[in-house]
């Protein structure tokens, strides 16, 4: 089980914008789901990679927070997450995956907004050239573009 509950639970504003991610389920936040606008994740600490991809013909960059400081801004404590995407994709993610790799959650593609026919707002995107093993269904079926939703379980 991945450590998550050592990281510390960041005061969250209400959105203020539209809210583009709920979370939910194991956290720390009060009343048990937490909602980010685009304002504040950005506000989290941003990180960049420019990496292939099976659904695009050539490397894009992605930036955005790392799902990491994501789960450690409403004090995730479990151990699997369950994303949700707004096309109803759904997919089981080890939280381990945050600790151990350079997950983003994407919020921009090549430094622009991602409209949802481009596979947004939300993006969670592994840096698939960083290494052979993320070359790999398993890892590929992990990106859920369009998120909406996160349970930690």
């Amino acid at each position: 089980m991945l450590g998550l509950a050592a990281w510390p639970v960041l005061a969250l504003d209400a959105p203020k914008g539209k809210v583009l991610l709920s979370i939910s389920g194991r956290i720390g936040a009060a009343g048990g789901q937490a909602d980010f606008d685009l304002a504040m994740l950005d506000a989290l600490p941003q990180h960049s990679f420019t990496t292939s991809t099976p659904w695009f013909k050539a490397p894009r960059k992605f930036s955005g927070p790392l799902l990491r400081d994501v789960l450690a801004a409403v004090g995730a404590k479990g151990p699997l997450l369950h994303a949700v995407a707004l096309n109803n994709y759904k997919v089981e993610i080890p939280a381990e995956d945050a600790a151990t790799y350079t997950v983003l959650l994407a919020t921009r593609m090549d430094d622009k907004t991602m409209p949802v026919r481009e596979k947004g707002p939300l993006f969670i995107i592994y840096p698939y050239d960083s290494s052979a093993d993320l070359r790999s269904e398993r890892f590929y079926s992990r990106s859920a573009w369009q998120l909406r939703k996160i349970e930690v379980k």
